[in-house]
């Protein structure tokens, strides 16, 4: 009984790199929590991406900043239009609430 690949089709094995590239995994957690924001985002939301989408933009905005992938268009991402979250100093997101505004906070 064998269990490995016919003979035949060693010859016929080639192999492609992914179209845009590999990306270095973000051991350090330099943006795990715009990733964890955006999952959340979409559990909330019972995965309606459109809902999150500007959680999506900061998340890969983040990956750019950091050297964890090729700065690219928006365009190319499909999220030209989408404004992401306003950031603090920590580059961390910011609550989008407005403090001017009697009664918020």
């Amino acid at each position: 009984m064998s269990f490995g690949r016919p003979g035949s089709t060693l010859a016929a094995l080639t192999v492609s790199p992914p179209e845009r590239g590999s990306f270095p995994l973000d051991h350090d957690g330099e943006c795990k929590v715009f990733m964890k924001e955006y999952l959340k985002c979409l559990k909330t939301h019972k995965n309606e991406n459109s809902k999150c989408r500007h959680l999506s933009k900061s998340y890969l905005n983040c990956r750019m900043e950091h050297g964890l992938m090729e700065r690219d268009e928006w365009e190319n991402f499909g999220l030209q239009d989408v404004d992401a979250a306003p950031k603090t100093m920590a580059g961390q997101s910011a609550p989008t609430t407005d403090a001017s505004t009697p009664g918020k906070t």
